[in-house]
């Protein structure tokens, strides 16, 4: 499993569940939706379930479920600025296309 999150983007990711009491950790995946086919997914983790992977990136719980994780190979999770503007980017290595807005994808 090659899945990154880079030190910028957990450090993100960790303020965000620092304010979430309930969170056990953040999940990362992929799930059917947009126009090239799939659709990355950020969210909190209240609870494990039995089909999650738990990871760590930088000291932040990651999970991936299982059905996800094929999809999340060979991909870097960053933070990224542009202008006033701070938010995840997802660098898919297996990616062949994306939409022309970038929020989904085709492997």
């Amino acid at each position: 499993m090659s899945l990154q999150v880079t030190e910028i983007a957990a450090a993100h990711l960790g303020r965000q569940l620092a304010q979430n009491e309930q969170a056990q950790g953040i999940r990362l995946g992929v799930k059917p939706a947009g126009c090239s086919g799939y659709m990355y997914i950020v969210d909190f983790v209240t609870a494990p379930t039995d089909h999650d992977v738990a990871l760590d990136f930088h000291g932040v719980p990651v999970f991936v479920d299982d059905l996800s994780l094929p999809m999340m190979d060979a991909v870097t999770v960053d933070l990224v600025t542009e202008g006033l503007n701070k938010g995840l980017r997802f660098h898919n290595e297996n990616a062949v296309s994306e939409c022309g807005c970038g929020e989904s994808f085709s492997v």
